[in-house]
């Protein structure tokens, strides 16, 4: 998916530390998302809690936008044209509908629900999506991973992965990357990371084990969740510092909740994330820029999407700082 901002806004949400807090509950700060215009025939709009002046990153996850449920008659689906990434890989997940990818790769495949398709564009990879004829609802996420420096380089790569779900307490759990209520994806990352959907049952209340190197992030798509001793709605993510063994979800609905869940150990290195493009410096995203507005063949070219290719947009009139996150407590 292609970030449409040139200068990405940006706002602090956070939930204040409660010193009354039981030791051994962790504190959860809750992070609103913004809303921005994806694009498209009528300009679909997602929701996006990542990045933002709060925190840029949960481990290596350094992007996050949660769109739907869309009805494509009205909101003209997803079309996003050929468009470049640099020094990250794109995680797709869908609850409904269905997405056409196409990279130059030469892959050519389908988003579906409850199937993983990660892209690597380490040095360069160009690629488009589309949500299908067969779609009347698009309901999804669409994540990004910043390399770690020594693979940020790396070859384009792409993998599928469909992982079977896992039924705990009340709640059906589908591990996409990491390791989770005893399931591991195969998928292999450049980082340790954890993605999983999680879905509970109403009122139902389930306690998973967790890295307690990581930190963690629990996105929440529908139903109203308590995260701990935080409660979240839809939309909102909760944030869980490193150093927490074990993670209680509670649905407080009379309906089905669903959410994603992130992690991953802290990613202490300073990033420049500009449009699609991940790098060390401000030169690192003039450069990306210059390959993809000359056509060069760092991005390669997208075979099979009927319409032009998404151009850069001009660049700020400052350096780009690097961005990280708040120093830990």
């Amino acid at each position: 998916m292609s970030n449409v901002e040139a200068e990405p806004s940006a706002v602090r949400c956070g939930a204040p530390l409660d010193d009354t807090r039981p030791a051994e509950v962790p504190r959860v700060d809750v992070l609103s998302p913004r809303e921005v215009p994806l694009g498209g025939p009528r300009a679909m709009p997602v929701r996006r809690t990542l990045p933002q002046r709060a925190r840029s990153l949960i481990g290596a996850w350094c992007f996050a936008d949660h769109y739907g449920p869309d009805d494509v008659s009205l909101t003209g689906g997803m079309d996003v044209a050929p468009h470049p990434h640099t020094g990250l890989q794109t995680v797709s997940w869908l609850f409904s509908g269905e997405i056409e990818h196409r990279d130059s790769l030469g892959s050519h495949a389908f988003v579906r629900p409850g199937e993983l398709n990660l892209m690597t564009g380490g040095h360069g990879i160009a690629h488009s999506e589309v949500s299908t004829p067969r779609t009347t609802v698009l309901h999804g996420v669409q994540l990004w991973v910043a390399l770690p420096e020594e693979h940020r380089n790396a070859e384009r790569d792409f993998q599928h992965y469909a992982p079977e779900p896992v039924r705990i307490d009340g709640a059906e759990i589908r591990v996409f990357l990491g390791s989770l209520a005893g399931d591991t994806s195969p998928v292999p990352t450049f980082s340790p990371l954890l993605g999983a959907e999680i879905t509970l049952a109403p009122h139902a209340e389930i306690t998973l084990a967790v890295d307690a190197g990581f930190e963690h992030g629990l996105l929440v798509d529908s139903g109203d969740v308590r995260l701990a001793d935080t409660r979240l709605s839809p939309a909102e993510l909760g944030y869980v510092h490193p150093g927490t063994e074990a993670l209680t979800l509670v649905n407080e609905s009379d309906s089905p909740a669903r959410t994603v869940l992130l992690g991953g150990p802290p990613f202490d290195e300073e990033i420049v994330m500009w449009w699609n493009f991940v790098g060390r410096s401000h030169e690192d995203i003039v450069q990306a820029r210059q390959a993809w507005e000359a056509s060069s063949d760092r991005f390669g070219a997208v075979e099979g999407y009927p319409g032009d290719r998404l151009p850069a947009p001009s660049l700020p009139n400052a350096v780009i700082r690097p961005r990280r996150n708040p120093p830990r407590h």
